[in-house]
């Protein structure tokens, strides 16, 4: 099976006429129909497509990773570029009114900047679920990610507003998609929210696979205690994971550590980057 991922948007842009910021946005590709995985903040997405001479119109599916703004941002200028009804798969929880910062009136919200009705009216047609989805044969969401590293947690600066009340946010939608080749399983994060090695572990017991090929996207590795980020470097390791091209919430200090443990196997990836399998 021939894979190609393009990132779309990510906070830095590569050559050419592209557009960084911050947010994550690819586009998958298998010889099947394309597959949309978040799609960045504002207009980036839509405007490197472009640049990059993609056709947005051939999308039939998007995939959100959860439900904050910088992968959901992108959605209404994305619905309008594809023309056409869209399958929006996600979690329930990425209509949550999401918050950051502290619980008090200087709370940022920081969840989809769009009402449902407002999306369907132009294209979208969610399909919410808990569970891992299987897109094709080989490509499946993780659904829900469960915690089972002793070294990895949700970010205590993030809540939920219910009924007047706030509550942590243990982002429950956090996904990611996972893709069977022959070389391995590729791992795309959008935020690893709920941790990049344990959506691995997760991704392993879906596919029924251990050997880990890729890992790209966001690990939110931005900010994380040393002893974490070093547990993160072992593990990755450990795993013999051969390509990693890690970005947008995992920060440039971390990525530089990455890339000089991991030298060869580490790339930077940035808007308009395209990772190929054949």
């Amino acid at each position: 099976m021939t894979l190609r991922i393009t990132t779309l948007c990510e906070n830095t842009a590569g050559k050419g006429n592209l557009l960084g910021e911050w947010g994550l946005s690819f586009l998958l590709e298998t010889g099947t129909v394309p597959i949309l995985f978040d799609t960045g903040q504002t207009v980036s997405a839509v405007y490197n497509a472009d640049s990059l001479h993609i056709d947005l119109s051939k999308v039939s599916n998007i995939v959100l990773s959860h439900g904050h703004y910088d992968h959901t941002g992108g959605l209404r200028e994305m619905l309008r570029r594809i023309g056409k009804k869209v399958e929006i798969i996600a979690h329930p929880d990425v209509w949550q009114t999401k918050y950051a910062g502290n619980t008090d009136d200087t709370a940022r919200y920081i969840g989809i900047p769009f009402s449902r009705n407002e999306l369907e009216s132009i294209g979208a047609r969610f399909k919410l679920t808990r569970e891992p989805v299987h897109i094709t044969e080989n490509i499946m969401t993780t659904g829900e990610v469960p915690m089972v590293t002793d070294f990895e947690q949700v970010d205590s600066g993030l809540f939920i507003r219910e009924n007047g009340c706030w509550k942590p946010d243990e982002i429950l939608d956090d996904q990611a998609i996972v893709v069977r080749t022959e070389v391995g399983l590729v791992v795309i994060l959008g935020c690893a929210h709920r941790g990049m090695i344990n959506t691995i572990y997760h991704a392993q017991k879906l596919m029924g696979v251990e050997k880990i090929y890729a890992v790209v996207g966001g690990s939110h590795l931005m900010g994380v205690s040393e002893e974490r980020l070093w547990q993160t470097i072992d593990t990755i390791r450990k795993l013999d994971i051969q390509k990693i091209g890690l970005c947008h919430c995992t920060d440039l200090p971390a990525i530089s550590l990455l890339a000089q443990e991991f030298s060869e196997r580490f790339f930077f990836n940035k808007a308009g980057t395209i990772f190929e399998l054949t």
